[in-house]
């Protein structure tokens, strides 16, 4: 009874905080050690959002971009997931580990042989482009419902099925010792721990990832990441200075072409109706707007040349 009491009367002097209906963007820089899922929720409380969702997961190892879409931002997360990204990775050669990274059991050592540029290049050449990788055991792909990294640290045998990747762009940017700095541009599903230890294979030595950021996603190559510290600070000046953090859903479809509607048009969209497709012919996927800049929703024309609503948008007007 006094137990329940006490929680009573906590509950009393702490109310939960009201969830905001909020939509946007947040660009956050994932610290390092916080898995992808704790990082949204701090970021999620923080902005006291009611619907928040993030854009593909980053190791806890990971740092830098994790774009987080809140409200009916989390309508664009799958279009997020599948974009190009780049990273800054540092691997360590000579040794091997169970989940190709510094987080892992060590599995092997072997001696790292000499290394002159022309080696390295050969190495790094034949990683780049579309090449087969098979994803690390710890990992959170799903097979059967449940992720793999479950299943190995039940110490199950794990079958990880290869799958194909796009490298576009692969550089050694310093060479120091065992160590090796790199800079990727890879597109969805690549895991840069299997391309680490892809590459210590190549060389004879195997290696592991030993750091990774995270520089961008498209369409977001320029924009300027927040911190949990920054988003912090802005939480303690109220609403407007959060808000102000925030990017609109369109900064997220920025790379598509933009559909101004009419107002009739934009009315018919909104309730789900089609009408005649009002882009150029060899118009494909676009970003629709309504007359007063609101994004309406995400279209594409369909062979009968009307307008096919792929994914709309409840937002409210600015």
């Amino acid at each position: 009874m006094a137990k329940a009491s006490r929680n009573s009367a906590r509950s009393r002097r702490d109310p939960l905080p009201t969830l905001r209906d909020l939509h946007g963007i947040l660009l956050l820089d994932k610290p390092l050690g916080m898995s992808s899922n704790q990082a949204l929720q701090a970021a999620r409380r923080l902005l006291r959002a009611a619907k928040g969702g993030h854009t593909g997961a980053l190791d806890p190892l990971a740092t830098g971009l994790l774009p987080l879409c809140f409200g009916e931002g989390t309508k664009i997360a799958a279009t997020l997931l599948g974009s190009r990204k780049a990273y800054l990775a540092e691997c360590r050669l000579g040794a091997t580990t169970t989940t190709a990274d510094l987080e892992g059991d060590l599995i092997e050592q072997r001696p790292v042989p000499a290394l002159d540029e022309a080696a390295l290049e050969r190495a790094l050449a034949s990683l780049r482009g579309r090449i087969v990788q098979i994803p690390p055991v710890y990992s959170a792909l799903k097979q059967g419902g449940e992720p793999l990294y479950v299943k190995a640290r039940r110490g199950e045998a794990v079958d990880v099925p290869p799958r194909e990747v796009d490298i576009h762009r692969l550089e050694l940017l310093a060479h120091e010792g065992d160590r090796l700095r790199l800079l990727v541009e890879c597109g969805s599903g690549t895991y840069i721990r299997s391309l680490a230890a892809d590459l210590g294979e190549r060389l004879g030595c195997g290696a592991h990832l030993t750091e990774l950021r995270r520089l961008w996603v498209e369409p977001f190559r320029e924009s300027a990441m927040v911190t949990l510290a920054e988003l912090e600070q802005a939480a303690g000046q109220g609403e407007a200075a959060l808000d102000a953090l925030l990017l609109p859903l369109s900064a997220g479809l920025a790379e598509l072409p933009a559909l101004r509607l009419d107002p009739s048009q934009a009315l018919a969209v909104a309730q789900g109706q089609q009408i005649p497709w009002p882009g150029s012919p060899e118009q494909g996927s676009s970003a629709a707007f309504a007359p007063d800049g609101r994004l309406l929703a995400l279209v594409e024309p369909d062979p009968a040349g009307r307008l096919r609503i792929i994914r709309g948008f409840n937002l409210p007007s600015p």
